[in-house]
């Protein structure tokens, strides 16, 4: 995805940005740019964009909750470099947004402000960004830090800005009387060290700090970006959609977004998915009494977790340097085997329909055509399907899911506890 310079650091004035609703919207931004400048309103199924929510159900409170946010959110758009960037704008992150349900299936529409819209969508000077990438950075400083970097991986820094600029830029909270008392150590300790890692764990990019002193403190900082030497990963796969299954059953719990993001981060998908559904089960059966507040007993079966998991010692060094042992790293490698197993279990799909002979692959196309028309499917879907084949973003996801179920069975493309294991076995706690 190109996505414009002024588009990277952008300053929230109202209300906090969320990973979930970057990460949102960068799909949203991609799918706009692949239907083209000439349209001003964007469609695509709400399934190409988000995932892990009930389809079938009326209630989107989360994804209207963010689509809400993202149009009432009021932003400054600026590059991180001054005077890069052609002008400097504000609105919102959206014009508008709409969802709806036709033929079955759930769509969302959605434009851009005119004073962007241009700049947006064939922008002139942009970072060349890679959305399997972003999909696997937890935290939104994460996020930010990595498409800035990459904007400037070839001059090989960024450039030096206050650390007071960096900090709503990377945090995506607007400032406020809070954030100005703000201490430089605190916002180092619990922003900047933490996407630093991140980012250089997951990427292909290596991050680091550049403090400048005026006088005894902290007054600016930039980046130095190296690249790491490894084999070119293959460019042009689709965008996944977001994953939001985890946010939406804490959402029911109860447990708001700002309050799971930091848990995921912290602890990775593969860690709080079994807590949420032990959380379920004690509101679901209200003994001895009803539970009262689920996040705290969240966190408490975390933190458990953590403690059953660490290796007793007598060492008492060995104890201090386990403890300090990045969690954010530990986040990083379910990331990346969770990730693993996902490609391969697609590719394994999509290889098969591949070792299909033209008949039979043409007999499949006719039978998914028939299925979208049973289910009222949107036109659109049914006439990319005709013109362009299944390999087509908006209906790989359907082919996929329509061969895989009726050749690996229900649930082909989810792995178990076991099939993780083997990855992380595999790759080793690097990933490579």
């Amino acid at each position: 995805m190109r996505k414009a310079v002024n588009t990277l650091a952008i300053v929230p004035k109202s209300t906090r940005i969320t990973t979930l609703a970057r990460k949102s919207y960068n799909v949203l931004l991609y799918q706009a740019q692949e239907q083209g400048l000439e349209h001003d309103v964007f469609k695509a199924p709400l399934d190409s964009i988000v995932k892990g929510l009930d389809f079938d159900s009326n209630d989107h409170g989360l994804i209207k909750k963010h689509l809400r946010a993202m149009v009432s959110t009021t932003v400054e758009w600026q590059s991180p470099t001054v005077g890069e960037g052609a002008a400097w704008n504000v609105s919102g992150l959206l014009a508008h947004a709409k969802v709806s349900k036709e033929r079955g299936q759930v769509w969302v529409e959605w434009s851009y402000a005119v004073n962007l819209k241009q700049e947006l969508l064939d922008p002139t000077v942009f970072a060349r960004l890679r959305l399997d990438v972003l999909s696997q950075l937890r935290t939104h400083a994460g996020v930010v830090l990595y498409e800035i970097c990459t904007r400037y991986r070839n001059v090989g820094r960024t450039s030096r800005q206050p650390w007071r600029w960096w900090y709503p830029v990377l945090s995506g909270n607007p400032t406020s009387e809070k954030s100005d008392r703000l201490e430089y150590r605190i916002f180092k300790r619990d922003t900047l060290k933490p996407a630093i890692a991140e980012v250089t764990a997951i990427t292909d990019l290596e991050i680091e700090l550049v403090e400048h002193k005026q006088g005894r403190f902290v007054d600016e900082i930039q980046f130095l970006i190296g690249v790491k030497k490894q084999a070119s990963l293959a460019l042009g796969r689709p965008p996944q959609p977001v994953d939001v299954e985890l946010v939406q059953r804490a959402h029911v719990l109860g447990i708001g977004e700002d309050a799971l993001e930091p848990l995921l981060a912290e602890f990775g998908d593969a860690a709080v998915r079994p807590a949420l559904d032990a959380v379920e089960r004690r509101v679901a059966s209200a003994f001895p009494e009803q539970l009262r507040d689920p996040l705290r007993y969240l966190k408490v079966l975390l933190q458990n977790a953590v403690g059953r998991t660490a290796e007793p010692t007598s060492d008492s060094q060995t104890q201090e340097k386990t403890a300090h042992v990045s969690r954010d790293q530990q986040a990083a490698r379910r990331a990346r085997w969770q990730l693993e197993w996902t490609r391969r279990a697609n590719e394994r799909c999509a290889s098969a329909i591949a070792e299909l002979s033209v008949p039979q692959q043409q007999e499949l196309v006719v039978q998914l055509l028939e299925a979208l028309r049973g289910r009222d499917a949107h036109p659109s879907i049914i006439k990319r399907l005709s013109t362009s084949g299944w390999q087509h973003p908006m209906v790989r996801h359907e082919m996929l899911k329509f061969f895989g179920e009726a050749t690996f069975g229900v649930g082909w493309d989810k792995p178990t506890a076991e099939q993780l294991l083997e990855i992380a076995t595999e790759l080793g706690p690097e990933g490579e």
